[in-house]
Order: structure tokens, then C-alpha cells, then sequence
């Protein structure tokens, strides 16, 4: 009996990449033809037009990674560029399209907290590398390059809300969630509660990603650590390649 072998990382990443990008598409035309008054309603036009809006803004930046490498001829890690997709996966076709907003409890602050861990640690690894490169002449301490993680991912966080805000002001979405399932529209404390968890969670999840990398840098453990350790030779073997 041949004896099956088990997928690469790469394998992994491009099998993903594909599942994740069709489960766009495939919205995006569904949604496109509902907006357009063909076939039957079943929510709002305001929400086939955010979940339009989503899907086609997915399928736009889940080719973020691939455009940098390009551009930059900086070579992304497969693990950070795995838990991108998944989590472009879950935000949009999981979050808006299949509604778990509304129907899984705490989905979005789930979501923001992975989002920046993500940022920070790959912001985390980008600098340590730069901070390693012989040509760069300033080093910067570990301290340092947790302190700007924190701050650069906190910054991606703020950057996002004031896109829902406009989004929803503009388009007359519902991205801060300011009105529920029911179309009941929250006034006062309650309809910034979204906004300011979110905030409250972002500067959590950065201090977390930031800590752990500076402890993963410090001791030489964890997989940041491993991550920048690794990254030379695997850019040497692709290059000889």
C-alpha cells in the first residue's frame, strides 16, 4: 500500500488560498444579483451591500502578501500568511456572509484580538530582521521593537474603526454594529459600546503579541524567535534554487 504523504506548508497555504478566495467569489455574484432585485429577499439591502462590499474587498486583499513579496522581494512567512487567509475566511464569509456576528457570541472581539496578535507579531518579526540586517546602521533594543509593535498594531486598530465609520456614515452600512439583528437602532452608551470594546481588545491583543515577541526575541524561544531564525536559510535555499 503507498503510503500517502502528508501536505506541505505551501501546499497548505495555496489549497487554502483557493477554498477562501471561491467562498468570495461565489458570494459576491449571489449577492450582486439580490442587490439587482433578482430572485427573493431575505435581509435588507443595506446588508447585501455590506456583505458585497466585504466579499469584494476580500478578494482584493487576500493578495496583500503575494503583491508585497513582489514589490518588496521580502519573503513572508507561510504561518503569518496562513493565519491571514483564515482569518479573511472568518472576518468575512464566516463573520458577514454566514452572519456570525449576530449568532456567535463575542465573534467580533475574537476576531480583533487575533487580527492584532497577527499584526504585532508579523511587525514584530519585520523589524527584528532589520534590526538584524548588517546594512542597517541604527540597532534597535528589544524593548524598542516591542514598544513600536504595540504602537503599529494599536495604529491598525484605530485605522479600521474609522473605516467602519465611514462605511457605515457613507454607505449606510452597519460595521460598528450600532443597530442589531432586528433593526433596532442603539442610541448613547449603548451604540458606541462596539466601537470602544474593539479599541479596549485591539490595545489588549497588541500588548500580548508585543510581550510574547519580546520574550520570544530575550530568551531566543517561541516561534517568533524561530521564525527569524529561520528566515535567512530559506531565503538563501530559494535564491539557490
Amino acid at each position: 500500500m503507498k503510503k500517502i504523504r502528508p501536505l506541505s506548508k505551501e501546499q497548505v497555504l495555496k489549497t487554502a488560498y483557493i477554498i477562501v478566495l471561491i467562498s468570495f467569489i461565489i458570494p459576491a455574484v449571489f449577492l450582486t444579483l439580490r442587490i439587482f432585485g433578482l430572485g427573493e429577499y431575505f435581509r435588507s439591502r443595506a446588508d447585501y451591500a455590506l456583505m458585497l462590499i466585504q466579499c469584494l474587498l476580500g478578494i482584493v486583499v487576500i493578495h496583500v502578501p503575494m503583491i508585497l513579496e513582489k514589490k518588496f522581494k521580502f519573503e513572508i512567512p507561510t504561518t503569518l500568511c496562513l493565519m491571514y487567509i483564515i482569518f479573511l475566511y472568518c472576518a468575512i464569509f464566516l463573520g458577514e456572509v454566514r452572519d456570525f456576528f449576530y449568532t456567535v457570541k463575542n465573534w467580533d472581539v475574537i476576531l480583533h484580538c487575533f487580527r492584532i496578535i497577527m499584526a504585532g507579531s508579523f511587525v514584530y518579526m519585520v523589524v527584528s530582521l532589520l534590526n538584524r540586517d548588517e546594512h542597517t546602521s541604527i540597532k534597535l533594543s528589544p524593548f524598542f521593537v516591542a514598544l513600536f509593535s504595540f504602537c503599529f498594531a494599536v495604529t491598525i486598530g484605530a485605522v479600521w474603526e474609522i473605516y467602519e465609520y465611514c462605511a457605515d456614515d457613507f454607505l449606510g452600512l452597519n460595521m460598528q454594529k450600532f443597530m442589531l439583528a432586528d433593526k433596532t437602532v442603539l442610541s448613547g452608551h449603548s451604540a458606541i459600546t462596539d466601537t470602544v470594546k474593539d479599541i479596549i481588545v485591539d490595545c489588549m491583543g497588541a500588548l500580548l503579541a508585543s510581550a510574547t515577541g519580546y520574550l520570544s526575541i530575550k530568551r531566543g524561544k517561541g516561534w517568533i524567535s524561530q521564525m527569524i531564525s529561520d528566515y535567512p536559510s530559506k531565503r538563501e535555499s530559494s535564491n539557490k534554487e
